[in-house]
């Protein structure tokens, strides 16, 4: 947790600026795949260098010590908000449920015109991340994690495919759309260093790999 306290006082404005862009979403055009921009091939590289390899435990592992889907603007939460900024001319009603638009699933290329049809995808899996360090959390620091729209680990993607993914890491499940593969991996290894989460060294080993051809 080393890096993730010496950057919590460095993030603070960033998450304010995150929340106020946030809530511009929803009386502004209409925006579309806007997964924060992750960290470069070559920056990348150099963050995975410096994460500490460890195995991972499960042990105590359960999704409610990770608070998900909170209010972010009026009554959007996460989620709601997520579908705004990934879709292309959504409207949304009172509740701030999207009721039309269209959505492009980054992972394996589908186009989906119904809500329901996508699930917004912990880029670095909750389990994952008490896999590798956030079990030492407080409850607030994992429901910032779990609720992060300033790092790229937040997306709207086809519903069954986020659950084909379930907890993996990119050693055991990558997108099938290759094109993205490269996009996928540096905000992995961006994720990970910035909350000082460690890496296996199965996932060390894939990660090195693919960002090898980014």
């Amino acid at each position: 947790m080393r890096k993730f306290y010496a950057r919590r006082r460095l993030s603070v404005l960033a998450a304010m600026t995150g929340l106020i862009a946030t809530a511009g979403l929803f009386n502004g055009p209409s925006a579309s795949a806007a997964l924060p921009t992750p960290i470069s091939a070559a920056t990348a590289r150099s963050y995975l260098a410096t994460l500490t390899v460890a195995t991972e435990d499960r042990t105590g592992y359960d999704r409610d010590l990770f608070p998900h889907w909170i209010t972010i603007s009026g009554s959007c939460n996460t989620r709601e908000t997520v579908l705004k900024r990934d879709g292309t001319n959504v409207v949304t009603d009172s509740a701030c449920a999207s009721t039309s638009g269209s959505w492009y699933s980054q992972y394996d290329g589908a186009t989906w015109t119904a809500a329901s049809d996508l699930d917004i995808d912990h880029l670095v899996p909750l389990a994952e991340a008490w896999d590798s360090g956030a079990d030492s959390w407080t409850t607030s620091e994992r429901q910032a994690f779990a609720n992060d729209l300033t790092r790229p680990q937040l997306i709207a993607v086809t519903d069954n495919v986020n659950q084909a993914k379930g907890d993996q890491d990119p050693a055991t499940w990558m997108p099938s759309r290759t094109a993205y593969r490269c996009t996928y991996v540096r905000a992995w290894v961006q994720v990970k260093y910035y909350y000082d989460l460690s890496v296996d060294s199965a996932e060390k080993s894939a990660l090195t790999n693919y960002l090898a051809s980014c």
